[in-house]
């Protein structure tokens, strides 16, 4: 974690230049604090100050050596030196040594701290060498992240999973529990099927067998592709494995289970994994989804939210009560959203629960509950506990039924935020879905502050993509407003690369993000339907989904194509 305390010297010359006011200072202060990042970092984020403007502006003052990573061999660096623990911790990296003298670059040289404690782990005088904080960043990132690839074994495929046997089925289970574990060749291929998926970025991973194949896919940006076809007779014994890796029950394959995987990928970084099995009229299905808990840490400028959103999100999270539903179908993105907010929130003042099911991020200084239907354990009866428990945030996974609902509306009435989730296709639709469970009207004005509906996109891949020749009728066909269209519009499609999945690389959010007015409140309380919520809605500013996936368009970002298939025309 690198030190994030206040550097008198660097936010004091900032002001002296007049780079920054001492609002925007303070403000950066308490960014930096929230998100566990360096003063520098948090400015450079935040688009106040450029990198490269810090690191001239910070030579000229204190006179240290400015040096440019882009030139520098960072595998170069000795590993005696490399003590990964203070790199991270006060995001300083050792560069190289000249006689007794260690140089440390650094971003801030006024964080004597650093230097000192680098200069006791290596017994050397410490000397602090300027770079530009973006690029010590990626250099750190660098060093800290061990080489995936070390865990993958390239010499095991389906031709040499073909050379197992496998007489007897009864003794699948038997010989499972007998193997002697790395060595076997359906453990590594497995392995290597994990890490691949984290390599391509996949979200989920279906483990498929039929009566006479079995095929294994990846959902990459939300479409699944075909990766693996193992022999349709090791079925029983891939599945016994990554039962096996879940901590499931291997002899039961009669009832689904659910079950998790941790897999750690270095020293700094660990990818948990769902796991579901379900019976199938051929074997067991299983799908794994990918929980990565860095996604909260992105950041909500990196979302996708247009300025006006973010800051509208931003300022509700701000509020001391009321509620915040997100909405959208399976896989829109909502989990990241809320855990960017839970993220934003998290701060040592602040008591935030969440119930969940399942709990899918991990987020420290958060109390996570996961619901247990068995035990009694539900979402209404774990919100009934957490008003007992002081809160001052509460997360509710999904409203699922009129219990639920009326108790976070209790909450978020009584002097309480509460984020949660519900499935509805806009964000208009969410206030009469409540209604239609049984919530009086009355109730969701004065406690609902925000709706957030989103769906995902795929990004197109920068190094592909190209324009295209669309004429004007058909832009306006498409929605895209006459003004746009005035000052020139142009749009891409997607190519394909050896970069990049059919010409997209990543996904983006496109986001309806709808506050509760006092004139949709009055809709509300006198009954009216969700086509009226919209029409008030878009009357003071709000863009439907369609439109911000328009606006994506505009942009670059992505094509009318991926906009057409995820948001309705």
């Amino acid at each position: 974690m690198p030190t994030t305390g206040l550097h008198l010297g660097l936010s004091t010359l900032f002001i002296r230049k007049q780079l920054l006011s001492e609002e925007q200072i303070a403000s950066a202060i308490a960014k930096s604090r929230q998100n566990k990042q360096s003063l520098v970092s948090t400015i450079v984020s935040e688009k106040l100050i450029s990198a490269r403007e810090i690191a001239e502006l910070c030579y000229e003052e204190y006179g240290t050596p400015l040096l440019d990573l882009d030139e520098f061999d960072v595998a170069s660096i000795p590993e005696d030196f490399l003590n990964k623990k203070l790199i991270e911790k006060h995001k300083c990296l050792p560069l190289f040594k000249r006689g007794n003298r260690l140089y440390i670059g650094t971003s801030d040289p006024t964080n004597i701290t650093a230097l000192e404690d680098f200069q006791f782990s290596a017994g050397l005088h410490a000397e602090a060498i300027l770079v530009e904080d973006d690029k010590l960043t990626k250099a750190i990132e660098k060093i800290l992240e061990d080489d995936i690839s070390a865990l993958d074994i390239s010499g095991i495929d389906e031709s040499a999973l073909a050379d197992i046997e496998v007489d007897d089925p009864s003794k699948r289970e038997e010989e499972q529990k007998s193997e002697s574990g790395d060595d076997a060749p359906i453990v590594i291929y497995i392995n290597k099927i994990l890490t691949d998926a984290i390599r391509k970025g996949a979200s989920d991973l279906h483990f498929e067998p039929y009566e006479k194949r079995y095929r294994i896919r990846f959902r990459i940006d939300g479409i699944l592709h075909e990766v693996s076809e193992p022999p349709v007779n090791l079925s029983a014994r891939i599945s016994a494995r990554l039962k096996v890796m879940s901590k499931l029950d291997i002899a039961e394959r009669r009832v689904p289970q659910d079950g998790r995987i941790k897999m750690k990928l270095s020293r700094t970084k660990s990818i948990d994994f769902r796991v579901s099995t379900l019976p199938t009229i051929w074997g067991e299905k299983i799908v794994m989804r990918i929980l990565d808990s860095s996604s909260a840490q992105l950041g909500i400028e990196k979302l996708g939210y247009e300025d006006d959103q973010r800051e509208l999100y931003e300022e509700m999270l701000e509020k001391p009560q009321g509620m915040i539903l997100v909405t959208g179908p399976t896989g829109s993105g909502k989990t990241v959203s809320l855990y960017t907010g839970l993220n934003i929130l998290n701060t040592e003042a602040r008591n935030i629960s969440t119930v969940e099911d399942p709990v899918e991020i991990n987020l420290e200084g958060v109390n996570q509950v996961h619901i247990n239907l068995k035990a009694g354990l539900t979402f209404a009866s774990a919100l009934r506990s957490f008003l007992r428990q002081d809160p001052d945030v509460v997360m509710v996974g999904e409203i699922r039924d009129l219990e639920t609902a009326e108790i976070a509306i209790k909450a978020a009435q009584t002097g309480h935020l509460v984020l949660s989730t519900l499935h509805t296709n806009s964000a208009a639709e969410t206030l009469t879905r409540l209604i239609n469970m049984g919530v009086p009207g009355y109730n969701i004005a004065s406690s609902v502050n925000l709706i957030i509906a989103q769906r995902l996109s795929r990004r197109l891949c920068p190094e592909c993509k190209q324009a295209e020749d669309i004429p004007e009728h058909e832009l306006q066909r498409l929605g895209f407003k006459q003004a746009n269209i005035d000052e020139g519009i142009t749009t891409y499609k997607p190519v394909g690369c050896d970069l990049c999945s059919g010409g997209y690389k990543g996904r983006v959010g496109i986001y309806e993000v709808m506050k509760i007015s006092d004139e949709i409140a009055r809709i509300i309380m006198e009954g009216g339907n969700s086509l009226q919520i919209a029409t008030m809605a878009k009357e003071e500013g709000m863009r439907d989904l369609r439109e911000s996936g328009l606006l994506k368009v505009i942009h670059g970002v992505t094509s009318i194509a991926e906009i057409n298939r995820v948001t309705s025309f």
